[in-house]
């Protein structure tokens, strides 16, 4: 059978559904209109039953030859003559009651009861029999003045039912059509318009525009994911061994990583169909829905198979299912048990992968993350210098760059950025040099641009007072003093007193001279907290005041500190003993207390503790250092930006203006010291072969061509380079 020919069957069949349901909703709408029609002509017949008194048509006539009537309505909807009595008609119910007309001090037919004063509303009717012409005539013929002459042809009644089908009719066009378009876009309500359908983006082959090629300073993941493309080109060749695929892989990392860029690099460097889709696609307010769109989506992706499904934020959808937890949400449930059974149902050795992003990993159930279903767990953590050197590269290479443009050290400035961190510094470094009136991009534009993300811009209008601009220049070179000074600091890259647009009149930007891992040793970390206490100890020292300019310096510093109390295992009183976990590890949720609430105070001791030491550390050093120090905040009142290299020689007694280059390291210990490649020496001596003819001689040559033994003062003649000395 042709696969075209089932498709059109199958396609005929959905018609056939579809032609079905119309006719259905068509007939319910008929009857739903017979029922309001119905309804309605009831109801007014009831209300005319209630107030009005029906007569014989001859019992009318009548009335009318004795000259009984005063005036006749035509009622042409429903076919009646509404007749008006004389004064003085007298009609006796069939309960007895007599009803007397007259017309009141307003001219308002009346009718008395019993002859009371109690008053009555009546209405006298009775059908038409003759035509409108001949009632006028005969009224006239009796002396009857008023009457209603603006008469109306009775409505056919089939054009009257299909008037009020109109209405009706109009809805079911608009639900049709809104139920055509809710097709076309997957959605829908309650089942209707294909709800259940994945709204998946397909990308077909290389369509994604992504290789390995666009994402750079994860080359572990990258290396990880390659068995999965060479598996999609040669699947044969691990078959062939009895070797299986994994089913899945979970890439974990924080935000901004690359996570989903990674995963279009995969399908662009397989050439196979990509399938991406969020998790919040799978959630609805309709139990079931979820479910429906998973086996879509696994059925859609085994019929182009081999291809990758994509799903990011699996945590939507994946966290984990606590039993004890009350009011859990019955369709997040489902869908993940669709999902959990999708992926043990498909044969790996079609080539359908699914690969899977999330922050939250610690959150996912456990069923998800066993062996068969995520079989690898790719974590894309952020950058190196290495990585970020490359990640630089990629987003560089459209744009102009400027001969003194340094990757290296932009990279060493962005030392914790990830790879959005990156190519949003990048764009607005570009957009700086088109402010500035550039066609390149300088150095200085991915510097300032840096420092636009961290600080903001500058505030063009605020003004500060005298005393205000000098006490914001003794905060911010009390930071850069006690980095100076110490050897574990980072060193002074620029001081600046401007005011910026995220709330700092000012800032002190230090800047790594070489990649650091997350190693911290302890006195690293003391030196760091001693830094940030830098700015509050020289407004005491200085000063003699405080201000609130230092709240941001002492949040950092309490957070260093109460790891290194918490986590870290480095107070005296705790030792080794972990008083808290951390949560949400790539969002940087901090940590939660997993200890008793006396352990909980003593814990807030030992902080105060390293705290106090740190900042007495802050303040003897500036205290040793205050002329220099006055020297560094005269100049930087005057100039209001100065970099690291100025300050260095203001303290070293020579002119800030003639520093060949303000940018250097302001490390006292960096400017003797030559990397370890750079001090051995490789030396090669020529040997010469031992001549045949003079076996005597053999010795001798043997013994010269020997090298000598080496000595302190000089380096061996070995090709094997020496290990450095430290």
């Amino acid at each position: 059978m042709n696969p075209n020919d089932k498709k059109n069957g199958k396609g005929g069949g959905n018609g056939g559904k579809n032609w079905r349901g119309l006719v259905s909703l068509l007939c319910w709408t008929l009857l739903l209109t017979t029922i309001i029609s119905y309804a309605g002509t009831y109801m007014t017949s009831a209300g005319h039953q209630a107030s009005n008194v029906e007569m014989e048509y001859s019992e009318y006539q009548t009335l009318v030859t004795d000259g009984m009537v005063e005036g006749v309505d035509f009622d042409t909807d429903e076919a009646i003559l509404i007749i008006t009595p004389a004064d003085g008609y007298a009609y006796t119910a069939e309960d007895g009651t007599v009803y007397t007309k007259y017309t009141d001090e307003d001219g308002t037919p009346a009718y008395r009861i019993d002859g009371k004063d109690q008053t009555a509303s009546l209405h006298f009717f009775t059908v038409q029999i003759e035509s409108n012409d001949a009632t006028v005539a005969f009224l006239n013929q009796h002396g009857v003045t008023r009457i209603n002459e603006d008469y109306v042809p009775p409505m056919s009644p089939i054009l009257s039912f299909l008037i009020s089908l109109l209405p009706f009719v109009v809805i079911l066009l608009g639900m049709s059509l809104f139920m055509n378009i809710m097709t076309k876009r997957g959605g829908g309500i309650g089942g209707i318009g294909g709800v259940g359908k994945a709204n998946a983006k397909v990308y077909m082959e290389k369509s994604t525009g992504v290789t390995f090629r666009d994402v750079a300073g994860q080359d572990e993941a990258k290396e990880s994911l390659t068995e999965i493309i060479d598996f999609l080109h040669n699947p044969g060749k691990y078959t062939e061994i009895g070797a299986k695929l994994p089913k899945g892989a979970l890439l974990v990392g924080p935000p901004g990583t690359g996570k989903t860029l990674l995963a279009k690099a995969v399908a662009g460097e397989a050439k196979v169909p990509f399938f991406s889709i969020s998790g919040s696609d799978f959630v609805e307010m309709f139990v079931g829905v979820g479910a429906s769109r998973v086996r879509d989506l696994f059925k859609e992706a085994a019929k182009v198979a081999p291809c990758i499904v994509f799903i990011d934020e699996i945590d939507t959808i994946g966290k984990s299912r606590d039993g004890g937890r009350l009011g859990g949400n019955d369709e997040r449930e489902q869908t993940l048990n669709q999902l959990l059974s999708e992926m043990d149902g498909f044969d790996p050795t079609k080539g359908i992968i699914l690969l899977a992003a999330t922050n939250r990993p610690e959150v996912l159930d456990q069923a998800l993350l066993r062996p068969g279903r995520f079989d690898r767990r790719i974590t894309i953590d952020r950058p190196n210098l290495a990585g970020r050197i490359a990640t630089l590269q990629v987003h560089t290479r459209n744009i102009r760059l400027a001969e003194d443009v340094d990757l290296k050290k932009v990279a060493l400035a962005t030392a914790g950025c990830v790879g959005a961190d990156l190519a949003n510094l990048v764009n607005e470094a570009a957009l700086r040099a088109v402010r500035k009136g550039r066609k390149l991009v300088t150095q200085e534009d991915l510097l300032a641009a840096f420092e636009l993300v961290i600080a903001g811009t500058e505030k063009k209008g605020s003004v500060l007072t005298e005393f205000e601009k000098k006490l914001v220049a003794y905060h911010e070179v009390g930071h850069a003093m006690v980095a100076y000074k110490q050897k574990n600091a980072e060193p002074v890259q620029k001081i600046t007193i401007v005011p910026h647009t995220q709330g700092s009149l000012g800032y002190t930007l230090l800047m790594p001279e070489e990649d650091k891992t997350e190693l911290r040793t302890r006195d690293e970390l003391m030196g760091r907290i001693a830094v940030s206490m830098g700015g509050r100890a020289a407004e005491e020292v200085v000063l003699n005041t405080m201000t609130n300019g230092a709240a941001q310096d002492i949040q950092d510093a309490t957070a260093v500190a109460r790891n290194m109390v918490a986590m870290f295992g480095m107070s005296d009183e705790f030792g080794m003993m972990a008083l808290a976990s951390r949560r949400s590890q790539y969002l940087d949720g901090g940590y939660g207390i997993d200890c008793a609430q006396d352990t909980a105070a003593r814990m807030d001791q030992a902080v105060k503790a390293i705290l106090d030491k740190c900042y007495a550390d802050a303040v003897e050093i500036l205290k040793a250092n205050r002329e220099d120090m006055d020297k560094v905040v005269a100049y930087l009142m005057e100039k209001e930006t100065i970099t690291g290299g100025e300050m260095v020689a203001i303290i070293e007694g020579r002119d800030p203006a003639l520093v060949e280059n303000p940018y250097a390291s302001t490390l006292p210990h960096s400017k003797d010291i030559e990397p370890a490649a750079k001090k051995v020496h490789m030396i090669s001596q020529k040997i010469e072969a031992p001549a045949e003819a003079a076996p005597e001689a053999a010795p001798a040559a043997e013994e010269a061509a020997t090298p000598a033994e080496p000595t302190a003062e000089e380096p061996s003649a070995s090709n094997e380079p020496e290990a450095p000395q430290e």
